[in-house]
């Protein structure tokens, strides 16, 4: 049987399917995830009951691209300016607005963001790193990746004239802390 992600009103189309079954209720792996009700519909998790909390969340990425595109966004002489000057604002912004962008992700009111660069010459990479804080009772995960990811893509934008080829990956949560889950960190990193 092939299985398509389609919208089927809120729900996807194989849980239509397995709730049209006679005598058959929402599989156990759905009333596990916090993104969906009892009846397999999407919804938005309520957080009114937990307490806001300092919380913290640290993401990174890096983009992969020829050597000579690396030296021109080290040197700023890319025809199109200061690519990580953009590129940090852009992943700034992106945080702010992550809500409009991850259907279910709930507005934060971000007390910090910040972006930083690491160049390096083998393989060469400018590797991204977004920190993002907030006062509130859900995590800043979401903001911090997002961030991430968008200052990738403002890099490859800007620089795609000149090196269509470059590549992102390794985009990832480093670590985060506050709320009732408390604090994580990437063992791996």
């Amino acid at each position: 049987m092939r299985m398509l992600w389609k919208s089927c009103g809120a729900r996807s189309d194989h849980l239509a399917l397995y709730n049209s079954l006679p005598n058959q209720r929402t599989p156990q792996f759905v009333s596990d995830l916090t993104h969906f009700n009892e009846r397999g519909e999407a919804r938005m998790v309520d957080v009114s009951d937990k307490s806001e909390t300092h919380r913290v969340a640290v993401a990174e990425g890096r983009i992969r691209m020829q050597a000579e595109t690396l030296k021109q966004i080290e040197a700023g002489t890319s025809r199109k300016g200061d690519v990580l000057g953009v590129a940090r604002i852009a992943g700034i912004m992106a945080a702010k607005r992550t809500h409009d962008l991850v259907p279910l992700c709930h507005p934060l009111p971000l007390s910090h963001v910040s972006i930083e660069f690491e160049l390096e010459l083998e393989p060469p990479t400018v590797r991204a790193q977004a920190r993002c804080e907030t006062q509130a009772a859900t995590g800043v995960e979401m903001e911090a990746l997002t961030a991430v990811h968008i200052a990738l893509l403002t890099i490859y934008d800007m620089c795609k004239s000149m090196d269509r080829g470059m590549q992102m990956d390794e985009i990832r949560l480093l670590q985060k802390s506050g709320g009732r889950s408390g604090d994580w960190s990437r063992n791996d990193s």
